[in-house]
């Protein structure tokens, strides 16, 4: 491990997925462990090249520990030294689903190693939601285990609701009810990525989820990265779906993107200099946008949206990889992929900046120069534009993306959806309109940044730890004070 533990300490033992979407939270929730409690000690266990990673990216300061569990992609039909879903086509990323079943052999050893050092198990284990297979381990070794969910309440029910019980294959419908859901809350086909929808339970995908999804409903609880009174009504869902308790335990912010990640270096752009630019802009006139660390548009799609970028004449950063098809690690060609002279026109008039690669995403959100946020709507990136009241222009692709948006602009109506899909035709026309409409001065644009505040009230809320405590920090309260209570009696009568 990659510190010493103390003899007599009680380990939480701590199981992300290998992606840096999970890998995030789950970091920053073993930091929270730590302030809110001097009872325990942290061990993250994953991929060498995982741990590699995350121990980059820990200051010496913060003790948590972390553990090697054995992993060769090589095995497992994937390039050597993947252990990853970042730059992976889905095709690859569903082999390395598929090959993290193998992390349960070491996943015991370190178990084993750990209770022949302290001379007992960790006092519980906080597994990703994609490992159920780590409940039967931790079954056997008597010791309590959760699962995190990373995305939040109402994206987790669905997401989950729709692996297990595929309920678009039972109906010609376009539009469909979802367990777990009222039937008045609809889905629709296009919201499935192509893999759920061509998903028949015989298929990979639905060969790695189905059973890890419902392995994950025999543990003794889940934590989920929300704000109760933000997620009230996905977390009244999800507890009724899935009968076991539910901690909302976020929003797991970190205190500054740039200095967590130390990635400035190579993002084309230093802080200083963007928040410069920031800062020679008014209130609420700049739109950010990204669409992850896993994700990119067409190119057809891309000169689209910087048309109707320059079209709108709104200020914007604009975080840009190279279009599907080409390398998103290679150099971004914009004299081959933007309008003719595009970038050199926004920098005369002071009137967009691109970013290669990566940004500082929480310091600019955080900026008031920023009025709204065009996102591929995964959960980390919506909690912190919320948490910084900005409200969205959605473009969801993958994973729960689609239904992240739905509750945004249903449920919640901090922002409207510009498209679905990498593929999806889009017009500048309409690109145009919707930044307009979102950034305007009235109407529903400042409805939407009306109710993003308040949702940015709640969050802040949530996390207060004076006077009177927020509900996320009495949550995570209770959470670490019902460990210790769980007996190995109880959960004989789990398995």
């Amino acid at each position: 491990m990659g510190s010493e533990a103390n003899s007599g300490d009680s380990h939480i033992l701590m199981l992300p997925f290998m992606a840096h979407g999970h890998l995030i939270p789950f970091l920053e929730l073993a930091k929270l462990i730590l302030r809110r409690s001097s009872v325990f000690t942290v061990i993250i266990a994953c991929t060498p090249s995982n741990i590699q990673y995350i121990r980059s990216t820990v200051s010496a300061a913060v003790k948590i520990q972390l553990a090697e569990l054995h992993y060769s992609s090589s095995g497992h039909n994937l390039p050597a030294n993947t252990e990853n879903t970042e730059n992976l086509s889905p095709e690859q990323i569903v082999t390395l689903l598929n090959s993290s079943t193998a992390l349960e052999l070491p996943l015991r050893r370190l178990i084993t190693d750990i209770i022949k050092k302290e001379g007992r198990p960790p006092v519980c284990i906080i597994s990703d939601l994609f490992f159920g297979w780590s409940v039967a381990v931790a079954r056997s070794f008597n010791v309590p285990i959760f699962n995190f969910t990373t995305c939040g309440a109402y994206g987790t029910l669905a997401y989950i609701s729709l692996w297990l019980n595929l309920p678009h294959r039972s109906t010609p419908a376009d539009d469909f009810s979802v367990p777990g859901f009222p039937e008045g809350c609809r889905f629709h086909r296009s919201q499935l990525n192509q893999f759920v929808l061509a998903a028949d339970g015989t298929d990979s995908w639905s060969k790695f989820f189905q059973p890890q999804l419902s392995s994950a409903l025999c543990s003794d609880g889940w934590l989920c990265n929300t704000v109760e009174e933000v997620e009230s009504f996905g977390l009244r869902h999800l507890r009724d779906y899935i009968k076991i308790p539910v901690w909302a335990i976020g929003p797991l912010l970190p205190e500054s993107t740039s200095r967590r990640w130390g990635k400035e270096k190579d993002s084309g752009v230093h802080l200083e200099n963007c928040i410069n630019w920031l800062n020679s802009h008014s209130k609420n006139s700049v739109l950010y946008i990204s669409f992850g660390s896993q994700n990119t548009i067409s190119e057809t799609q891309m000169l689209e949206l910087a048309h109707g970028l320059e079209e709108s004449g709104k200020a914007f950063i604009w975080m840009v990889r190279p279009p599907l098809g080409h390398d998103m690690k290679a150099e971004f060609r914009a004299d081959e992929w933007l309008p003719e002279r595009f970038e050199e026109r926004m920098k005369e008039r002071n009137g967009g900046l691109l970013i290669r690669n990566w940004a500082p995403q929480l310091d600019i959100l955080s900026h008031e120069a920023v009025g709204a946020f065009l996102s591929h709507c995964g959960w980390n990136s919506m909690v912190e534009s919320l948490s910084q009241g900005v409200p969205m222009i959605g473009w969801p692709m993958a994973a729960e993306q689609a239904y992240n948006s739905k509750m945004m602009v249903e449920e919640m109506g901090v922002g409207v959806e510009l498209t679905r899909g990498r593929e999806r035709e889009i017009q500048r026309g309409k690109v145009k309109k919707m930044i307009e409409m979102v950034m305007g001065e009235g109407g529903k644009g400042e409805e939407m940044r009306k109710k993003a505040a308040i949702v940015k009230d709640k969050m802040t809320a949530a996390v207060k730890d004076y006077n009177e405590k927020g509900s996320s920090v009495r949550s995570l309260e209770e959470f670490l004070a019902i460990i210790p209570t769980i007996t190995s009696q109880e959960m004989k009568l789990k398995t």
